[in-house]
């Protein structure tokens, strides 16, 4: 008897903005370079054990994907389509809808699940003790409930709506991890905090919008106002270096000269452009843009949490029976202090799986569940909750973002400290828990790794 829940409207989530692709091992040579590519672009500072798992699992998980009917795209010959992203040594990303893959394997996961979805489902704690998980507390449709459960999966996202500047959708705010700081459950690597480089920024929304890595595989440049590809002066790949640095390359030449960078297709055919990149094409043709003939501004924009609620290579949180977590909740260590582009979505299968068998596997015994009088439902928002937050999402941008200095981290960690001790809402509480431990862990940290940068 499984319930899934669902902040929001089910598609309202990471998932389903995801356009890249799915990296897949190729086949059993493949595993090696695989592992390779993605510890490379990790730093080094990733569970090799858990690499390894990702990429020979991907071999079974993606040919049973496809065998329950999710379709990639493939070529006139019927043969699956593969294409390659920075950082990646070979052509090994699946992907579907051109530039829709997310949306596909939502839709297709969407259509497996047999058992009942439950929307408009706010967790605001978990009900917790004597190191067990009972289930947990939440407003259903704005109403308080408790939802007791033998077993609870985190699949909440990461942290996307502290940042001024993010690709997430808006239901990922970080409250369970701030459940988790106030539980005493280790958070781990909180500091690899990836911005994604090509984002167009100019909409009043919180969202922004991506442009997915997936173009620059393909041959588009980054140039700035002169029409200069500068990324080279930065790395010798030019934008097809890792996401870290063309995201601090493009942050560093917008701050020295005072120039807007652009992301320029013009290379592209008009026809092929549009079949392979069509919802990018759509969405911006109803801002006026006409491509591949327009370049458009980018910045950097915060993209994807590598760190996480610490847990095992099945999911399990240590020191808390019958709680798992997965996905970009979950630090797993599979992406070290950054993340292979198109790494995301294949994490969330293999890890998924990993953690339904582990959970089946067990034996279920029936235990009293205890009261959990305490209850938050009648105070998750106050009065100036909404001014709090945006001033947390400027300073989240300005001081933890992807250039940091230990002055500013120290402001930030003050700012935060003093934003917790006004009138606040329960959510509120959660979000600035969360930030916390991302300026502790980037504090903690006093070289630069990965995406983690700091200047002083």
């Amino acid at each position: 008897k499984v319930l899934v829940v669902c902040k929001d409207i089910p598609w309202e989530c990471n998932t389903f903005y995801a356009q890249g692709g799915m990296t897949t091992a190729l086949n059993e040579e493949d595993v090696p370079l695989h592992v390779q590519d993605t510890m490379a672009a990790g730093a080094y500072h990733n569970n090799k054990e858990a690499v390894e798992i990702l990429s020979r699992t991907s071999l079974k998980t993606t040919a049973d994907i496809i065998e329950r009917g999710m379709e990639f795209d493939k070529d006139a010959q019927g043969n699956i389509v593969y294409t390659k992203e920075a950082a990646h040594s070979v052509a090994r990303i699946v992907h579907a809808g051109g530039d829709a893959t997310g949306r596909y394997m939502h839709y297709f996961m969407m259509v497996q699940n047999r058992h009942q979805l439950q929307k408009n489902t706010l967790v605001y704690d978990l009900l917790i003790e004597n190191g067990r998980c009972y289930g947990v507390k939440a407003t259903v449709n704005y109403e308080p409930t408790t939802i007791y459960a033998n077993d609870v999966i985190i699949a909440s996202g990461g942290v996307g709506s502290l940042y001024a500047y993010n690709t997430n959708s808006r239901t990922v705010s970080a409250d369970i991890h701030g459940i988790c700081v106030e539980k005493g459950i280790a958070l781990s690597d909180m500091e690899f905090m990836q911005f994604h480089p090509t984002v167009f920024v100019e909409t009043p929304f919180a969202r922004k919008l991506l442009l997915t890595e997936a173009l620059r595989g393909e041959g588009a440049h980054v140039v700035d106002e002169e029409g200069r590809r500068f990324l080279f002066d930065y790395d010798e790949r030019g934008e097809l270096a890792s996401r870290d640095i063309v995201s601090r390359g493009i942050f560093d030449h917008k701050r020295k000269t005072g120039q807007k960078a652009y992301l320029d297709f013009s290379m592209f055919e008009e026809k092929w452009f549009e079949h392979r990149f069509p919802n990018i094409t759509r969405t911006f043709a109803a801002l006026g843009y006409n491509f591949p003939k327009d370049r458009v501004p980018i910045s950097p924009a915060f993209h994807y949490a590598n760190g996480g609620i610490k847990c095992d290579t099945n999911g399990c949180i240590e020191g808390i029976e019958n709680l798992y977590v997965i996905g970009e909740a979950a630090r797993t260590g599979v992406h070290g202090a950054n993340r292979l582009a198109s790494n995301s979505l294949l994490e969330g299968v293999v890890f998924a799986k990993r953690a339904t068998d582990h959970l089946l596997s067990k034996d279920h015994k029936v235990i009293q569940t205890p009261e959990f009088d305490k209850d938050y439902g009648n105070i998750l928002h106050k009065e100036n909750d909404k001014i709090y937050k945006h001033k947390l999402r400027q300073v989240m941008w300005e001081d933890i973002g992807i250039i940091r200095t230990t002055k500013g981290l120290h402001e930030a960690k003050n700012l935060i400290y003093d934003m917790k001790n006004h009138e606040i809402g329960r959510l509120l509480q959660l979000r600035l828990n969360t930030a916390s431990a991302i300026v502790e862990a980037a504090l903690a940290r006093t070289e630069s790794l990965g995406s983690h940068y700091i200047e002083s």
